[in-house]
């Protein structure tokens, strides 16, 4: 019997994309740099952005370590002689973001998409998951316990290389086809069973608010370039208040190759999909 053809595939990022983190992961990583130097340098939003706009600082651990050397050097000291104990960086961000029992800074984070919108996705023929740099407690915290989903694909921190590297994004794709061909979503799930659907040809979308997201894309493309790969950028939500930083952002965005930027995911719709895909649909 012949398969449906598939409308697409739509892979999210959570940090920023999921979730308001503005208050929660960057307020963690400002108190993070504070304690390692003395209170002497407090990391503002726009440093943050600054430094993840090279696109290799999707780890806010690695991010916290990084601008506690960069300051270093800033007052003549050399990073190899700083002896950073990295976990102990880590128990302290760990501390304040996760708190006891997800009562730290975790708590405070306002969603940003709904329940619906993931099963509008699915009744139009699109498939989704999820692949970030986030831990996987952190993850599975705000997609079941928040946003009350079932059994869900995640691709998180401890499963893959962090990107830019497409590892997670491939291993995320390959499970929602492995679904797709064989079982379906929980009774309780927003997702269907997607098992008569043809995977092969099918667009991919991935979902991202920091330059090294839209990254993994462009490495995605260039090892598997038969699969018409699409990065879809979308603003934090601590641009959008100020117009400047949000075209500043947006260009940063555009320029690492994203296809477009929305101001938030869920403006990301069946319609929009079908748009973007309409060349290869």
């Amino acid at each position: 019997m012949k398969k449906d053809k598939m409308f697409a595939i739509a892979v999210f990022d959570i940090d920023g994309v999921i979730r308001d983190v503005t208050n929660s992961y960057r307020r963690a990583l400002i108190d993070t740099v504070a304690q390692f130097t003395q209170n002497a340098y407090h990391p503002t939003m726009d440093d943050i952005d600054t430094l993840k706009s090279e696109g290799i600082w999707n780890n806010d651990w690695e991010a916290s370590q990084e601008f506690i050397y960069r300051y270093s050097e800033s007052q003549g000291q050399n990073r190899d002689s700083l002896n950073i104990d990295y976990q102990k960086l880590v128990d302290f961000f760990q501390e304040r973001y996760r708190g006891n029992n997800y009562d730290g800074y975790i708590a405070t984070e306002p969603l940003l998409l709904s329940k619906e919108y993931l099963a509008d996705l699915t009744q139009n023929k699109i498939a989704w998951g999820f692949f970030s740099g986030a831990t996987r407690a952190s993850a599975e915290y705000v997609l079941k316990t928040r946003l009350g989903l079932g059994n869900i694909i995640l691709v998180a921190m401890e499963d893959a290389p962090g990107k830019p590297d497409p590892t997670g994004l491939f291993n995320t794709i390959a499970q929602i086809n492995a679904e797709i061909f064989n079982s379906h979503r929980d009774g309780d799930s927003q997702q269907r069973d997607l098992s008569n659907y043809d995977v092969d040809h099918t667009p991919i979308i991935y979902v991202g608010d920091t330059v090294a997201d839209i990254y993994t894309v462009n490495k995605a493309r260039e090892q598997k370039p038969n699969i018409n790969w699409i990065a879809v950028g979308v603003l934090p939500p601590h641009v959008l208040t100020c117009s400047d930083k949000k075209q500043n952002y947006a260009n940063k965005l555009k320029n690492a190759g994203a296809k477009i930027v929305i101001d938030n995911v869920e403006q990301l719709n069946s319609k929009l999909i079908g748009e973007l895909t309409s060349d290869v649909n």
